[in-house]
Formats: C-alpha cells, structure tokens, sequence
C-alpha cells in the first residue's frame, strides 16, 4: 500500500498523480483499510472491470444487506438512499436497463444536436457579461450557470425555480465523498428530501398540463409496456441534474486551470481555435472531475493473483487510469494535439455517461466563447482546491480580462 494516498490530505488532494504513480508502480490491487475498499489504479484494470458483470453499482437485487455482509444504512438516512437507489446509475440490469432505455430517448443525437444553438448562445452572453464586468468568478460566472440550465431547461424546471438546484446537488453528492460525516450526511438527508418535494410538485403540475420537456416525456413514457414510477422520475430528474452539470462545471475550471499553468499550450489552443475538441478530451484526462468510482464485487473476481471475495467493494481510481504511462505517453505532460486518448471520465460500459455527447456541446461552448471573447483571459490569484477527493473540483478561479 502506497503511503502517498491520503485521500483526506491537502497535499494529496492538490495534486494526487505522484501517489497514483506510486500505487501503479507497486501493484495492480490495492487493500485500503480507512475505508474498507479494494483500490485499482491501473487503465486496463478499471476499463475491464467497469464492463465486467460481476461487480455492480448495488447488490440489492440480488442480496439483502445481511445477505451480503453489510450493515443496512442508519434510518435517519432513508430519504437520501430512496432518492439515490432509484436512480439508475445506482441500479442494475433489468431496472436500469428499463429506465435507461425510456431516459436516452432524450439524449438521441438529433435531441442533442438540437441543443446546439441554445448551449451556444447562452456561453456567448456568460462569456460576454464576463468580459463587460472585466472579468469574475470563472466558476460561479460560466462554469456552473451554463450546464445547470441546460438540464434545467431540459427537464422544464422554470428560471425561477432554479437558484437551490446547485446548492442541494452539492449537499447530496457530498455523500459520494469517502467516509462522509454525519453532518454531511445531516445535509445530504435534508436536499434530498426538499429536492425530492419540490419535483412531487413539478410532476403534479405536469400531469395537469404536460409541456414539451423531459418530465413530462418521462409521465407519458412507455416502451413495451415499461413505465417509470413516481419515485424513479423524481431520482432519474435528480440524476440528470447532478450529473448533468458536476462534472462539467468541474471540468470546465479543472480545465482552466489547467490551462494557465501551462501557458505554452493555452497559447497554442488561442492561436487554433480548431483544438477544441482534442483541448477538452486531453483535459479531462489531465484532471479527472471524477477522480473514483465504486463497484460492488457480486461474485468473486481476481486481479494479478489476488482474490477479492463476494461482499468486498472495489474503488476504480479513474485519475490514476488517466495517467497510466501504459496507454497515454508521457501522462503528466498536458498535451491538446494528444490524438490517441482513450480516457475514461465517462466510465465506460453499461453506466456509461449518457449525457457525454451533451457535456462535450457545453465544455466546447464555453471554451470556445472564452476563447473569442477574452482572449486575454488570466488568473487573478491561485485558486483554492475543494477539500472533497471523489468529485474534484475548486472552490472559485477568479479571473480578469486584459
């Protein structure tokens, strides 16, 4: 076990590659004892096991918890886990399968290139109103603004009803932080519910007067029958909202970052607004907005000679697999004209990010925007890094406007 991974260290959570390197370098399977989790750091590894069918996001449908060796959640709890188990990035075939299937009639590529335009014009007067105040907050300006109201907009929730949709992502996804503490927890509980409240309503309101938008495309789906819960369409709307902007809006200051500590490529990107599409490829694998993701072992798997048995819990370390030396050469160098980059921010397999297609519309808006609008864009200060592990992100990127 590498010394260097401490996912609660400021050090670490700085800049975790040096430890992830460490990790590679000592093997490809790594018992984690703080948290009771098998680590995996190496690309091939997490690749293989994100398709494999042993390992699940939940066991419940085929365990109970004592079943399965673990204790049930506290009761205090619930409402977050019923928010959170109904969501099918939570779920296993056949109910993700189901939900799934009626949810990516949304994210058709004709659906999604439809959003072009909107995505487009709306970076333009962010970027815009960024460079008329002479610069800002990149985050809270652009970074977030943009993809939340895009899936907002997506899933009909009116502007006015939009200002706790980030605040209540925030409390609920803090619960995906390693060892999350009874506050955040305490707060994780209390979005959920209010969250799932204020969607109760929406859907009400919808089934009176149904509009063009995703709720109410998902009231009247069906396919073969298959139909969505009220429950499943109050954590499927959930899902897509926090998924839908998290790691775009941390990629995109991520990126940015990125960016102005290595001014030689920011100035290649300003001379050849082409790279773009490579520039925000080679970004998320440079700095992973999802640095984890956990797997249920629900039936016995082996890794290098290693047997992790039925019950254990794997962490898919996606930033150490963005920088495997085994497939990306020379991984800690940020290279925007990198061609081969197989990275895996979007995981990979049935979980698959099914709005990739729509955060790569948003990061390519948003960069392009900035790119014509301020092309003299640069750091106010050093940003403080979010003391969070799993999502990483910053707390602010204050920028000005030359």
């Amino acid at each position: 076990m590498a010394a260097a991974f401490d996912p609660w260290d400021p050090a670490f959570l700085a800049d975790p590659y040096p430890a992830y390197a460490e990790l590679r370098e000592r093997g490809r399977v790594h018992f984690f004892e703080p948290t009771n989790q098998w680590l995996v750091p190496h690309h091939a590894d997490v690749s293989a096991l994100l398709r494999d069918r042993r390992l699940g996001r939940t066991y419940q449908h085929r365990f109970t918890h004592e079943e399965f060796g673990r204790t049930p959640p506290p009761p205090e709890h619930e409402p977050f886990h019923t928010l959170n188990d109904h969501g099918m990035l939570d779920l296993e075939p056949p109910d993700h399968t189901r939900i799934r299937r009626l949810v990516s009639k949304a994210f058709t590529p004709r659906t999604v290139e439809r959003l072009k335009p909107y995505v487009r014009g709306l970076a333009d007067e962010l970027a815009s109103a960024l460079v008329a105040a002479g610069g800002g907050d990149l985050l809270k300006d652009v970074a977030e603004p943009l993809p939340v109201a895009v899936i907002a907009e997506m899933l009909g929730i009116p502007e006015s009803d939009r200002a706790p949709l980030r605040p209540w992502s925030a409390d609920i996804c803090g619960m995906y932080e390693l060892n999350p503490s009874e506050e955040t927890a305490a707060k994780a509980v209390r979005a959920s519910v209010e969250f799932s409240d204020y969607l109760r309503e929406l859907i009400a309101a919808r089934r009176k007067e149904p509009g063009e938008d995703l709720i109410s495309g998902l009231i009247e789906a069906h396919d073969e029958g298959d139909r969505l819960t009220e429950q499943e369409m109050i954590s499927t709307a959930v899902l897509l909202l926090n998924a839908g902007h998290e790691a775009t809006v941390n990629a995109t200051v991520n990126g940015w970052n990125a960016l102005f500590h290595n001014p030689s490529q920011l100035e290649l990107l300003r001379a050849d607004h082409t790279l773009v599409p490579s520039a925000i490829e080679e970004l998320m694998r440079y700095d992973t907005p999802l640095q984890l993701f956990e797997r249920w072992v629900l039936d016995e798997i082996e890794i290098a000679g290693t047997t992790i048995p039925r019950g254990a819990e794997v962490a898919l370390l996606f930033g150490s697999a963005n920088h495997d030396p085994a497939v990306f050469g020379d991984p800690s160098r940020l290279d925007l004209t990198r061609r081969d980059n197989p990275h895996i921010s979007f995981s990979a397999g049935i979980h698959y990010c099914i709005g990739a297609p729509l955060a790569r519309i948003e990061l390519a808006a948003s960069m392009g925007a900035l790119l014509q609008r301020a092309p003299t864009l640069r750091p106010v200060s050093e940003p403080v890094r979010k003391p969070q592990f799993v999502i990483r992100g910053l707390e602010g990127l204050r920028v000005e406007v030359g």
